[in-house]
């Protein structure tokens, strides 16, 4: 890769080339940020302090994780606004050499998809144990055929994902980011309001023991927090579509994505851990009572959240695709139409797949565990592995001047 001019000025503060007119607001990037880090790990927070052995040191660890969070956002900006590129995927591989290009679009790839596959998973989870709230008493083999989810997530999925998931642009995402900012939100509220209120018919354990049982059960929280904290993948699209684009502007979104994401967690997982203790589930919804109004709504609206975040995920693995469409393009064959990959002939196809086939996988899958620990590998990379050989090709291409400094 040729270096850039002397003329065209410092990298983080040029242009994209592959953004030809950014239409996003810096608070707008901001929300999608902190929305695309807000999906399913949210449940998952208070029963990863109790593996820690307590609030301070799962505290402990998500402060100093925080610090390599926000640095690894900063360096993917910077390294997209040296190589010019738009995706994740384009700038690894304009830095790094076509080698590694095509190892992070493999890995880019099969993350996003079981991603996805996850999302859809614990939405129809949510779904489900709402019907048997609606609908208590009930027992499985007799309930009605609209009440289970292998006919209410396909629903879900054709009239609400589909469309939120076709738009051209990741710009659009900002208004559903918004409102499934709200819902994670209201659900961090219920969990803290639980603790203090004490409802009837929830049953507290008594004051959880402090302490860690080791120091690896300390670092064992480390998966689930880059599993809830993992937005790198939306980063470049995010920062490509940014009024504006500086390396200053885009330091301060990711700060501040991150430490609201950091707030909303943290309140999460202290309140839900010391309110159960040993005996919080997996799914932190999951034990609090079924007919309680306060966690009937908040199991809507994080239904509702993660049905936000899918579109910016299918976004993302789209981009992968259509990659691999342009590069693999022959204009001797097939109608004009065809050529451009983000046009709708191409566009709406990849997304009608990318739904179909995750919407059959979270139907099939019997357990997700195994594919949460897939998710959880594979989002190290992205979040600290791939920016740092970003960063190291970058200083090669255009070496760090005082004003970066």
């Amino acid at each position: 890769m040729k270096s850039q001019s002397p003329e065209s000025g410092h990298p983080a503060e040029k242009p994209l080339l592959a953004a030809a007119a950014p239409s996003l607001s810096p608070l707008g990037a901001a929300f999608i940020l902190l929305k695309s880090a807000l999906g399913a790990g949210l449940l998952n927070f208070p029963w990863a302090f109790h593996r820690a052995g307590g609030v301070l040191p799962a505290l402990l660890v998500e402060l100093v994780s925080l610090v390599f969070l926000i640095s690894g956002l900063v360096i993917l900006g910077y390294a997209a606004a040296c190589s010019g590129q738009g995706t994740y995927q384009g700038v690894v591989r304009g830095l790094c050499g076509p080698a590694v290009g095509k190892l992070c679009e493999a890995c880019f790839i099969a993350n996003l998809l079981m991603i996805s596959v996850a999302f859809l998973r614990v939405t129809g989870d949510q779904l489900e144990k709402l019907c048997d709230s609606l609908l208590p008493g009930a027992l499985l083999a007799t309930q009605p055929w609209y009440a289970d989810q292998r006919f209410t997530l396909p629903l879900l999925s054709a009239l609400v994902i589909l469309p939120l998931s076709a738009p051209r642009e990741i710009a659009f995402q900002k208004y559903t980011s918004i409102l499934g900012t709200l819902a994670a939100c209201y659900l961090a509220l219920v969990i803290t309001a639980q603790y203090y209120l004490r409802p009837q018919g929830l049953v507290r354990e008594p004051p959880p023991s402090l302490g860690p049982s080791s120091w690896t059960s300390v670092f064992s929280v480390f998966p689930t927090i880059c599993f809830g904290f993992q937005c790198h993948e939306a980063a470049v699209s995010v920062y490509c579509s940014m009024r504006g684009q500086s390396l200053a502007r885009w330091a301060l979104v990711s700060v501040l994505s991150l430490l609201g994401c950091c707030l909303i967690y943290s309140l999460t997982g202290v309140y839900g851990f010391l309110t159960f203790g040993s005996q919080v589930s997996a799914d932190v919804l999951m034990s609090y009572p079924g007919t309680d109004a306060a966690v009937v709504v908040a199991r809507v609206l994080f239904a509702v959240s993660v049905v936000t975040v899918y579109p910016i995920v299918l976004f993302l693995g789209r981009s992968v695709m259509q990659d691999f469409w342009t590069r693999s393009w022959r204009g001797n064959w097939g109608p004009r139409a065809l050529a451009d990959p983000s046009g709708p002939w191409v566009r709406v196809p990849l997304t009608v797949l990318w739904v179909t086939v995750t919407l059959a996988m979270a139907l099939a899958l019997p357990d997700l565990s195994k594919v949460i620990g897939i998710i959880g590998g594979l989002s190290s990379f992205f979040i600290f592995i791939f920016p740092g050989l970003c960063l190291i090709c970058a200083m090669d291409v255009e070496p760090v001047g005082p004003r970066a400094k």
